[in-house]
């Protein structure tokens, strides 16, 4: 039962996620755009999640292309299994082994930012904080009793939850303010943000890795359109005008 409620709580859609708790989601400035951001992402989930999490829709090679990585570089920096550049990003976790660690096989990333929303990923990352009680010492904001460690916590630090006193019905109750972290991370708050928002965005890429070039091709269909309207508009009016 346990494995199925999981399991369904990463279906769930944005919006019902974000509906049912008072967690306000932030948002997520990406860029898809931004090649150097990109790179710096495909490092960081190469570096931190492809060893629980892998993109088994994604191949290393398209991922290079599109990103501006010669093939070379990137099978040397970011492809750690040996596998050939034409192969799917995988890991060798056993999935049942993984069922046991963590409660449920860690889902597949591919298509992670079309089903959560890129807000919800970078808030998401952001808002894990120490807690004695759960299994890997951390919970998280946004997704209460994760079975995930805090695999970024040497970036960011050990975080803690922060809350001020507020009243409420006349009476003072701690509301949630945001995390903290004890400063012991390799980056500063700002920098961890910055890694997080690159890590999103390639996440994003790697949800629809042809967007840009159907946006490309979206405006050249609609200006065609437009041209083909006047043209029309002018043909129409060419046969109606002997017409009374």
């Amino acid at each position: 039962m346990r494995k199925l409620v999981f399991l369904l709580s990463m279906l769930l859609p944005i919006s019902v996620l974000a509906s049912s708790g008072e967690v306000h989601l932030d948002h997520a400035d990406y860029d898809l755009t931004d090649k150097a951001s990109l790179q710096k992402g495909a490092q960081l989930f190469n570096n931190y999640c492809l060893g629980c999490h892998q993109m088994q829709y994604q191949r290393y090679q398209r991922a290079f292309e599109d990103l501006g990585i010669p093939l070379d570089v990137g099978q040397a920096n970011l492809q750690f299994t040996g596998t050939k550049p034409g192969d799917h990003i995988l890991n060798a976790m056993p999935a049942e082994s993984a069922a046991k660690w963590f409660g449920a096989p860690p889902p597949d990333l591919t298509l992670v930012a079309r089903v959560r929303g890129a807000d919800w990923i970078y808030t998401y990352l952001r808002s894990f904080y120490a807690d004695d009680s759960r299994p890997f010492g951390v919970n998280n904001v946004v997704f209460p009793e994760v079975g995930m460690p805090h695999v970024l916590q040497e970036l960011q630090g050990l975080p803690t939850k922060t809350t001020e006193k507020h009243m409420v019905d006349g009476e003072l109750v701690d509301r949630y303010v945001g995390i903290k972290s004890d400063g012991k991370g390799y980056m500063t708050p700002d920098e961890y943000d910055e890694a997080v928002l690159d890590l999103v965005n390639y996440l994003v890429y790697t949800g629809e890795p042809s967007r840009l070039e159907s946006e490309a091709i979206g405006r050249y269909v609609l200006l065609f359109l437009l041209v083909l309207l006047v043209l029309v508009y002018l043909l129409k009016k060419e046969y109606w005008r002997d017409v009374h």
